[in-house]
């Protein structure tokens, strides 16, 4: 029998509790022959605070679901299946279907640690904001375009009575 991956069903938010049980469960009823690995897939993800500080935390990339390598039969189903905090197994009509190596090849490059962090920030366009550093600090000025991947914003900044677009990245401004 082959070890594969399965997708398990667990209560969004409980993720971490329900690997904890679940591999005290695999340690106190012998099952580490079985069951060889829980996963729970999170990636970086930098957000931009008040002041333009950067915060990186892992988050989750499937709420409510965790990753089990295991080789499926009755056994290591009932420890899996009946586990606290689980809710099933993914799969069709309640019998577990195993990721394909390709999509278990997708999530893996996501969530490995040389990823590079996604970025994230509340900054809109049309945000009226004060760029505070640079040439420009001091400047008030609205955004007229957020690019996240670059985690830069062009904002427009009245000089000499004319509207000029200014590129800045994230940490230069700060919301009004």
């Amino acid at each position: 029998m082959a070890k594969k991956w399965y997708v398990i069903h667990t209560y969004s938010g409980y993720e971490k509790k329900v690997k904890t049980n679940l591999e005290h469960r695999i340690e106190s009823m012998g099952m580490g022959h079985k069951i060889f690995e829980v996963l729970v897939p999170t990636e970086p993800v930098t957000d931009i605070k008040e002041g333009g500080r950067r915060v990186t935390q892992d988050k989750k990339v499937f709420p409510g679901y965790i990753l089990v390598q295991m080789e499926l039969d009755d056994d290591s189903w009932y420890v899996v299946r009946n586990t606290p905090g689980v809710t099933g197994f993914v799969g069709s009509q309640g019998k577990p279907v195993p990721l394909s190596r390709d999509e278990y090849q997708r999530i893996a490059k996501r969530t490995q640690a040389t990823a590079r962090p996604k970025t994230s920030t509340d900054f809109t366009a049309g945000m009226a904001v004060k760029i505070n550093q640079g040439p420009f600090a001091d400047f008030d000025g609205t955004i007229a375009e957020v690019n996240i991947d670059q985690a830069k914003v062009r904002v427009l900044v009245s000089i000499f009575g004319r509207e000029t677009p200014v590129e800045l990245e994230f940490d230069q401004v700060s919301k009004l």
